[in-house]
């Protein structure tokens, strides 16, 4: 017992385990290259387009297939060996990846050279990947560790995640802007390729499957069921749900750099990248920190100055001022993502892993791609500005009812 303790308080106890290195390492890739072609994208749709709403429609056609299918993924994970479908969902990646890499050279000239369509039909198919992706790779994240260690996990896991936010979307900048869209694409699937590599020397045992008892559709039913009967977790998952749907500000950051702070595509990067230094710079502060005492309400403050620093955002014209307020607001969200993965981890059982976690990203992942598309409507109809303080103001909103409607997300002390 005295071991588990130091263990738990050991700020770097899951990196000793060579095999979560790797896990992690795999993803920090595959989030690198992912959001390095989301830059990408997004500035060939609005360099082919001029209109923001063009942005939003690259979330909606990604978010789309991703709800219609990530239950299947959670069924997925729990009945298939996870760290195979994480490997051959990363290689599904890197196939989309070679698609948007053969338009972009078949379409630099020509008629085609304003024609946007296919690359929302590859950007389909890759919302389609993700839904299986997401929850394996969840999964089989928790089960690399032991239950003391979920919390560490989840503070570096999402550490590397968001430190592939800041260099991807910077790299995607960059390399559009000197080397054109054909080499970022490339590098896009290397990184990807070298990602799934990483997967490889993983040493993994599958725990037992329970039989399954009635058809596929129990089965994804149960997933459903366990999240609406855990008020803590379903608060925390709602919360972040509606926050993100209004609050973000990405989606029409090309717009924000072209427009208003008068730069280009290495801009575009830095503001995208900027959210995720302060996420990472953040993580690192909790993993040398004892858990969060009073989580509940350290979660419901954090969504609400998110919702704060995103209006202030939208009212910035100083560049240097704008990749403050994007950190800070990356700060916070990492606090309430690291709090929610945590109480995902610990109240859900293993074998409902999978299922439980594809439930959550139906609720957090397709938020991200459903913003994005409620963000270039917004913006089309109520304009630029306008658009984004109204999404910061209903995120307070959010919390409010939160607060009210939930008071035992408030009351909520250690997690585990």
């Amino acid at each position: 017992m005295a071991e588990e303790r130091r263990s738990a308080l050991d700020p770097y106890a899951v990196l000793r385990n060579p095999d979560y290195r790797w896990f992690i390492a795999s993803m920090g890739l595959v989030t690198l290259g992912l959001q390095m072609q989301g830059v990408v994208v997004a500035w060939q749709v609005y360099a082919r387009t001029g209109d923001p709403l063009a942005l939003g429609l690259v979330g909606l056609s990604e978010a789309l297939p991703f709800l219609a299918v990530a239950l299947f993924g959670g069924h997925a994970a729990d009945r298939l060996n996870r760290l195979r479908l994480c490997m051959t969902s990363t290689l599904c990646l890197a196939c989309c990846s070679v698609l948007l890499l053969w338009f972009t050279w078949q379409s630099m000239s020509g008629p085609r050279v304003a024609t946007v369509a296919p690359i929302y039909g590859i950007i389909f198919l890759t919302g389609v990947v993700r839904a299986f992706y997401r929850p394996a790779n969840v999964a089989l994240g928790t089960d690399l560790l032991p239950k003391e260690l979920y919390a560490n996990g989840s503070t570096w896991r999402v550490s590397v995640f968001h430190t592939g936010m800041v260099i991807g979307p910077a790299m995607g900048g960059l390399v559009y802007a000197w080397l054109g869209p054909i080499a970022a694409h490339l590098v896009v699937l290397i990184l990807l390729l070298v990602g799934f590599a990483g997967l490889l020397p993983i040493h993994y045992a599958p725990k037992p499957v329970r039989p399954r008892e009635g058809s596929i559709f129990t089965s994804l039913g149960e997933g459903l069921r366990f999240v609406f009967s855990q008020r803590l977790l379903l608060g925390a998952i709602s919360l972040d749900l509606f926050a993100v749907l209004f609050g973000g500000a990405v989606a029409v950051l090309p717009v924000f750099a072209k427009e208003v702070l008068q730069t280009g595509p290495q801009g575009l990067g830095v503001l995208r990248a900027a959210p995720a230094v302060g996420s990472v710079l953040m993580g690192l502060t909790l993993a040398h920190l004892p858990p969060l005492r009073r989580a509940g309400r350290t979660l419901l403050i954090c969504v609400a100055a998110f919702g704060v620093f995103t209006i202030a955002f939208a009212l910035s014209r100083s560049f240097l001022l704008s990749c403050l307020l994007l950190a800070a607001s990356g700060a916070v969200d990492n606090v309430s993502v690291v709090l929610r993965a945590t109480l995902l981890q610990t109240l859900t059982p293993e074998h409902m892993l999978g299922r439980v976690s594809s439930v959550n990203q139906v609720f957090i992942g397709s938020s991200n791609e459903i913003g994005a598309f409620e963000s270039g409507v917004a913006a089309r109809f109520l304009g630029l500005i306008p658009s984004v303080v109204f999404g910061g103001c209903m995120t307070l909103l959010v919390v409010a009812f939160t607060t009210w409607k939930v008071p035992e997300l408030r009351k909520m002390d250690r997690i585990g």
